[in-house]
């Protein structure tokens, strides 16, 4: 073999090396920032569930007030009719 076509290989073999060697390199990067995303979603996901809970909460809490203002409406019903008297005289 000429000495031409052994640095023509050479380079080659190099030029192979480092391209090798910086897809090993990207291929970890992406790989820790894949894994980072991940654990990023997984606390989304909590949150998202989170959230979820504390409006059901509100909604019960909300549900209950409304329960609850309509039983304080009948009571003030029952007094005003109790103070000015007109159900009485309607059922006499």
């Amino acid at each position: 073999m000429s000495p031409e076509l052994i640095a023509i290989l050479a380079v080659g073999v190099a030029l192979a090396g480092v391209v090798l060697t910086g897809l090993r390199g990207v291929r970890a990067d992406l790989g820790r920032r894949i894994d980072n995303l991940d654990r990023r979603i997984d606390g989304l996901d909590r949150r998202i569930d989170n959230l979820e809970e504390r409006i059901a909460a509100v909604d019960r809490g909300q549900a209950e007030l409304r329960e609850r203002m309509a039983k304080l409406e009948g009571l003030l019903e029952g007094l005003r009719e109790a103070i000015s008297g007109r159900r009485s005289e309607a059922a006499a």
